[in-house]
């Protein structure tokens, strides 16, 4: 297993983390984790290298955290950096940042957290927290010394990114990236406005939830079967990421023991900028196949915006088109109703046609929106 420094947290952390949201569970319950495989393969994967363990309050309805604190017993605990999350859509009150906090370390059963995060910001969720106290509560609580290290995760837009990491003295962030999500969100300009200033990176969805790993079209998988080094879709999506000195540690959801053997293997020969101009040359083309499958040509221009009746009209052509390049609509349907809030969805379009007359591809809107409303439904 390769390590690397977490920015100025001056960490040593794996390259690879354990991301605890997608256990295996029973009767299809996403409450119901199979306690004993979790355990087993969570320890597993310590034992093999891994020492950066991911979890946050309201993965498995609530019950990740638990399990997590169960697999960490037996000493397992101080062999590893554990990271959870501040539940930020939940606090009403600068009280409630504390109280989650407390519970956190019970459900744990550890009286500190290594790698504490301000979870899924957006512009809602960050102005709300501001609010209720939050830099008071940060200092605080690295001042009892439950929790070592601060950072957040960050499911927004670029200008938004650059504001909260200019804000306050953060230590580390985790993003969203991936070959195809260069430009999505934080994207590489946020990776490297962060990592210039000492923050450390770290990496959620390197699969876009298994979109990068599974179903894989057959001209795509062509490519990867020709390559000259033999790899999975999802160990060169790994290494794509590897590859830049400034990411620290990459999560992946692994609940197979064969997922976890295959990433683990990768995680120990993928040194920074250790691909081939060849092997850049191939991940680049796999993602210009999958740009290919472009259902609605908008270049996120934002020329329709702001919609008069608030559609987030980009948002909304994205995750349509995500089905469409990575033919999974459950995720990207799943994505929609989590990323794009009620009232800026597709159902929510009058039809008034403003939009169109400024969009400088041409695009139908009106009528795209009435596509995205019976393929997503209402």
């Amino acid at each position: 297993m390769l390590y690397r420094k977490l920015g100025k947290t001056g960490e040593e952390v794996s390259i690879l983390g354990f991301g605890c949201m997608r256990f295996q569970v029973l009767d299809k319950d996403n409450g119901k984790i199979d306690e004993k495989e979790a355990i087993k393969q969570v320890r597993y994967a310590i034992d093999n290298g891994i020492n950066y363990i991911d979890t946050a309050y309201p993965y498995h309805n609530g019950q990740s955290e638990i399990v997590v604190g169960k697999a960490l017993l037996d000493g397992y605990r101080e062999k590893i950096k554990l990271a959870t999350k501040l539940p930020t859509w939940a606090i009403n009150s600068r009280e409630d940042m504390d109280k989650y906090l407390n519970e956190q370390l019970e459900r744990l059963q550890t009286d500190y957290i290594d790698f504490y995060l301000i979870h899924s910001l957006n512009v809602q969720r960050w102005e709300n927290c501001l609010k209720h106290g939050l830099f008071d509560f940060i200092e605080k609580a690295l001042a009892d010394g439950r929790i070592k290290h601060i950072g957040f995760s960050f499911h927004d837009e670029l200008p938004l990114f650059k504001e909260i990491i200019d804000a306050y003295d953060w230590e580390f962030c985790q993003i969203q990236y991936n070959f195809m999500d260069e430009n999505y969100q934080a994207g590489t300009e946020g990776l490297e406005y962060a990592a210039k200033k000492g923050i450390g990176v770290v990496i959620m969805e390197p699969l876009r939830g298994g979109s990068l790993a599974k179903n894989i079209p057959d001209d795509i998988q062509d490519l990867w079967n020709n390559a000259k080094v033999k790899k999975s879709a999802a160990g060169w999506a790994l290494r794509f990421l590897w590859n830049r000195p400034d990411i620290g540690a990459v999560l992946s959801g692994m609940n197979e023991m064969s997922q976890i053997d295959e990433n683990i293997k990768e995680a120990t020969i993928a040194h920074p900028n250790s691909l081939t101009q060849e092997e850049v040359d191939l991940i680049d083309k796999v993602k210009n196949i999958y740009i290919a499958r472009t259902a609605v040509n908008c270049t996120k221009c934002r020329y329709c915006m702001p919609c008069p009746f608030g559609v987030n009209i980009p948002a909304v052509f994205n995750f349509y088109n995500n089905a469409s390049i990575y033919q999974d609509p459950k995720f990207s349907k799943g994505q929609y109703f989590v990323f794009v809030q009620e009232g800026t969805r597709a159902k929510d379009c009058k039809k008034c046609g403003k939009c169109e007359v400024v969009c400088p591809q041409n695009l139908p809107i009106k009528e795209y929106m009435d596509k995205i409303v019976e393929y997503f439904g209402g």
